[in-house]
């Protein structure tokens, strides 16, 4: 690029971690902060990643430690409470036919290995640090930040990545805001049962859905859904219990994985949410990308693929031109809505027809015209 850019990506997760290093990799200078002090490396159990995240995490030059460190397949199982294998079905691989279909790994080694090649590509990392404010004045193109640590910087471009409750969203007076879908999820990390070689998932039961991902070679990650309670009546001491009550209504391999529900820690209850900003991503030079823009129930298990394919397709906009205005956040905005809208509102749709009851919803039909959209590029 022929002018000097800077940027400051907010947030240290799969999105901000993606755009830094596709950024620092043009040789554009690059700050990110993260709240986190700690850098958000110890959050969640499990995380299910399809074959259009691994495309990209292809891109970022981290796909052989991905696919050391987690456990890849290529099929779905649906069973019966008891644990009676009712169909087994390839799946789609979205990547490209040179890549699994999917592949389970543990939630913090995915975001240790994006943290390591962020600091490798010389970005500026703060850690433990928020925006205080965004000030950008009509006759300056940029936008000045002030931090929690007292500094102040000037960027041509801020990228909000700062996820579901992103303080950055509302600070530019976007409005939109994740609102519960009815549903609930529990999850742990736990051993892996030898005959666990890919993903089940049990319908019917006192859950909506309890389901398991293998995420290495002794390890995996278990989940049971349900209707979301009020979190302040279920106190953190009560997790391993509210979890094991639940999944020990189901048979096959879950009774070896229940046995190890017993640390309160361990187990993770977050509420299912739904967002879509719509219109543009954007005011003036602060764009949203990832999660600080939509937010969908991991019916589909799609949400780190779309904020990997946001980071991605940003990046390449950004670093295609030396004119970065309106025009260019919008067509980022109106290259990614097309794509995103469609796997937040499926996901909405097959949590939905769970919550209802509705026994004969063409769940496989949406499934498949879904993933097969997301085989193309982004």
């Amino acid at each position: 690029m022929a002018t000097p850019r800077t940027v400051l990506v907010i947030g240290g997760g799969a999105a901000g971690n993606a755009a830094t290093i596709l950024l620092r990799r043009a040789g554009i200078t690059v700050d990110l902060i993260e709240a986190q002090a700690d850098g958000n490396a110890t959050a969640g159990s499990g995380i299910t990643l399809q074959g259009n995240a691994l495309r990209v995490l292809r891109e970022l030059g981290v796909w052989d430690q991905v696919e050391k460190s987690g456990y890849g397949f290529d099929a779905v199982g649906i069973t019966a409470p008891d644990g009676t294998v009712l169909h087994v079905a390839d799946d789609l691989r979205t990547g490209g036919d040179d890549l699994p279909a999917t592949v389970g790994m543990q939630r913090p080694r995915l975001q240790r290995i994006l943290s390591d090649a962020v600091r490798a590509s010389g970005a500026g990392i703060r850690l433990g640090v928020r925006a205080v404010s965004l000030a950008q004045p009509p006759d300056d193109p940029g936008v000045t930040v002030r931090f929690t640590d007292g500094t102040e910087g000037r960027y041509d471009l801020v990228i909000a990545a700062d996820g579901l409750g992103s303080a950055t969203r509302a600070a530019i007076g976007i409005t939109d805001r994740p609102e519960p879908t009815g549903m609930a999820v529990w999850r742990i990390a736990a051993p892996r049962p030898a005959g666990v070689t890919r993903t089940d998932l049990a319908f019917g039961g006192p859950a909506y859905i309890a389901g398991y991902c293998p995420t290495g070679d002794d390890t995996l990650y278990a989940y049971v859904v349900e209707a979301n309670r009020d979190r302040a009546a279920l106190p953190r001491a009560s997790y391993a219990d509210e979890m094991r009550a639940l999944a020990r209504h189901y048979g096959g391999n879950w009774p070896e994985i229940t046995a190890h529900i017993t640390d309160p820690s361990q187990v993770n209850y977050t509420w299912c949410d739904r967002m879509l900003v719509e219109g543009s991503w954007h005011r003036g030079r602060v764009v949203l990308t990832g999660d600080a823009a939509h937010c969908c129930p991991p019916t589909l298990a799609q949400g780190a693929a779309l904020s990997l394919e946001d980071s991605w397709v940003l990046a390449q906009l950004l670093t295609s031109t030396d004119t970065w205005d309106d025009a260019l956040l919008q067509a980022y905005y109106e290259r990614r809505i097309t794509r995103v809208r469609p796997v937040v509102e499926a996901s909405v749709q097959i949590g939905q027809w769970q919550i209802d009851g509705v026994r004969d919803a063409d769940v496989p039909g949406l499934m498949g015209r879904t993933m097969t959209m997301l085989r193309e590029l982004p």
